[in-house]
Order: structure tokens, then sequence, then C-alpha cells
């Protein structure tokens, strides 16, 4: 079983590497009429979507995943037109393949130019939202990259409807399907040969729960592009407008808890404290908190927090919530659990909010707005791959410029060198 499994991956990659140096020359229209294509095919098969993400969903209930687990996975018409303007949003972004990133005159009369040219083949690994392949598949194409997908076994019927959709708008482009394919198993050494393809992968990003990070950064054999867990702070300063926190505050907890841009913890300046909670508490009657002393003791609907809690990604409606005393507290505690993802402070005080995102060291820092914010669409790169924690090559929202590499084009005229 092991050898056909491995054969099986070894036979998509090659297809996606033959794929891969047709679409990397191929012009923007061809592949923006792919995107549009796309798009079409998934509004037209909608109901054959819904179907299969039905048969998804009720096997996963039936297994007793939790509330949040269902929602990343459920699709419904809403969000089927999401995906489909995710992909025509795509298809309105500039072409990031062949852009002059930077020209160099040497005195020897060399012309040398810095050029993006797409990365090759990725290996896109993800859990259980099915968006993700549609965005993944929408991005890498656009970018010139082939892209092989291995989505959540409980995704595999909607995964599969995608990505028929995706390769529709291939074919109607003139473009080869192969450019992007899915592994049709739920076989779990497939992502162990994705890992270890390096004679035809050049990237491997894993988007989901640390199991499934821990798992690619410790298998991998090609280069990774990884993305840790989501523990985001959001911090209320001593000088933050309070209706504002509130706001703020329940939008990035409560708006979709199972997102990586989700605030996991709370903390808050001790001088707010006793007038923020008990507000945040009777508004977010929805969520548990789970606090340190002082703040059962400022609201006993707070329960005690444990020690693990300041490091857990909760993916779910449960807030930790720490008490400090000042913005050098704040920041330590932040510095000390956040996962380099997404950190926010609330504040009204610019020299606070400026030392704050100064010293916080993750992939994005907020000031007086939700972590939700958090998203490649948000920052107009249209959908995203992924939000990158660390700090090689791409970090942050992970788009179309973020799948390039570049090269040098040297123009000469009979030089050689002495």
């Amino acid at each position: 079983m092991s050898d056909r499994m491995q054969a099986y991956i070894e036979q998509l990659g090659r297809q996606a590497r033959d794929a891969s140096r047709v679409l990397a020359t191929a012009s923007t229209e061809r592949k923006n009429a792919a995107l549009i294509a796309a798009a079409a095919a998934l509004r037209l098969r909608a109901n054959d979507l819904l179907e299969a993400n039905r048969i998804d969903v009720e096997t996963v209930k039936e297994a007793g995943k939790p509330d949040a687990f269902i929602d990343r996975l459920m699709l419904d018409g809403e969000r089927i037109e999401g995906i489909a303007g995710a992909i025509e949003m795509i298809a309105t972004l500039p072409d990031p393949v062949g852009r002059l990133l930077a020209r160099i005159d040497r005195p020897n009369g060399l012309r040398i130019e810095r050029v993006a040219v797409p990365l090759g083949v990725i290996g896109m690994i993800y859990e259980s939202r099915p968006n993700v392949g549609a965005d993944a598949g929408a991005l890498c194409l656009k970018s010139g990259n082939a892209v092989i997908l291995r989505g959540g076994s409980e995704s595999l019927n909607s995964t599969r409807i995608i990505v028929d959709c995706m390769k529709e708008g291939l074919r109607e482009a003139d473009l080869p399907e192969d450019a992007i394919q899915m592994i049709d198993t739920s076989n779990r050494d497939a992502v162990k040969y994705l890992l270890q393809c390096t004679q035809y992968v050049d990237l491997a990003i894993p988007r989901g729960g640390k199991g499934l990070v821990s798992l690619v950064r410790d298998q991998a054999r090609v280069p990774t592009l990884l993305h840790l867990d989501g523990n985001c702070h959001t911090y209320v300063h001593a000088d933050a407008d309070l209706d504002k926190a509130v706001a703020i505050v329940e939008n990035a907890k409560l708006r979709r808890t199972g997102i990586c841009g989700a605030t996991e913890s709370l903390v808050v300046d001790d001088a707010v404290a006793a007038d923020l909670l008990p507000r945040l508490v009777d508004r977010m009657t929805d969520c548990e908190f789970r606090g340190d002393q002082a703040a059962v003791t400022i609201d006993p609907r707070i329960k005690p927090a444990s020690e693990d809690d300041w490091d857990t990604e909760y993916l779910d409606a449960c807030l930790s919530v720490r008490i400090v005393d000042g913005l050098e507290a704040g920041i330590n505690h932040v510095a000390a659990h956040s996962s380099a993802h997404t950190d926010a402070i609330v504040t009204e005080n610019a020299d606070a909010a400026a030392c704050f995102l100064a010293m916080i060291d993750s992939a994005v820092v907020m000031h007086n707005a939700s972590t939700q914010f958090s998203d490649g669409g948000e920052f107009g790169m249209g959908a995203e791959i992924g939000i990158a924690t660390g700090k090689m090559h791409a970090r942050g929202p992970v788009g179309l410029e973020q799948l390039t590499s570049f090269k040098y084009l040297v123009h000469g005229e009979g030089q050689t060198r002495p």
C-alpha cells in the first residue's frame, strides 16, 4: 500500500511540474479567464456542492465534532457566493509574475534585472474549511504556480466539487488541468509522501491546527511556509475608549470563533478593568470568560483560569482574561504567550500605541481594530493561502506576491570577466 501511495503522489507531482512550466509563462488574460470561468462553474454547480457538503457535515456531526469545527466545514449559498466572489476578486488583482523588482546598471555595461517568477509546485495541506481549496487554487493559478491540494478527510466530498470547478476554468482557458490537483484519498500516508516529494514539490504550506503544523514541520523534506496557531491577544490600555473597546473585543472574539484571527486572550489594564469587564460579560452572553484572580474578583461570572489558558487557542466562544499593571506588563504578557500571529492594542494614547506596535514581534500588530481583520482579503490581497507566522520569505497574510520568488536576468553586449 505504501509503495502505491508513494507512486500516486509522485504521479501527481510529475503532472503538476509539467503544468507549472506552462502556467509560468501563461498570459495574464488566460489566467484571469480561467479564474472567471471557475467562479461561474462554482455558481452553476452550487447545488452539487451543497449536497456534497451536506454529506461531509453529517459525517462529522455523527463523529461528535464540536460546533466550531462544523461551522468551519459548513457551506451555504452565501458562503459559496463568497468563494466565487473571492476567485473573481483575484482575477482583478495585478499579476505578480514578471514584475521588475530591481535594476542594476554596472560600470562594465551589464544590465541586471531582478524579476518575479512563480515558485513552481506548491503542496497545500489543510483541514476542515473547503473554501481553502478554492482560495489556494485561485491564488496559485494567478501567481503561475501549480498546486496539489490535500484537504482534510472530513471535507473530501466538498473538495472534489470545488476542484472540478477549478479544472473547468482551466479547460475553458486552454490551460493544463493538472495545474490544480487534489489528493483524493483520506490515507494519512499521502501527506508524508507529499512532504518528502523533493523531486517535484517546491513548497509545502500547512493550514490548520497545531497538530497539523507540527506534523508538517517534523516530517517535511521540502521547504515549508508554516502557519502556527492563532493565540491572538487584544490589550485594552488604560487610555482606551471603553465603548470602542467593547465593540472591538466582541467582534474580535465572537464574529467567527473558529478562525485563526479570532482573539483568544484579553489583556486589560487594571485602571479600566472594573469598568470594562462587567460590560463585556453583560454583552458577550454566549462567551465563557476565564480570568485571573483579579478578574474573578471584579466579576464572579468569570471562571478561574489555569496556566494553560494563557497559551490556548480555543477556536470557540471562550476567552481568557488577564489584568495587568500598565503598558509594560501588558506588552510582557502578550510577548510571553502570543503565537506571533496577530495582536492588538486598544488605546487613544498615540505613544502607547506606538510602543506596543514596535515591541510586539508578531506577523500582524494592530491599533484600535479587531484582530479578525488579519486576513488577506481585508488587506486588499484578494483571498489568502494562509497567515505565515515565521520570518523567512513571507510573513502575515500570504497572497499573490508572497507566492513568487525571483530570478536575475543579465543583459550584456559581449562582456567577458577579466
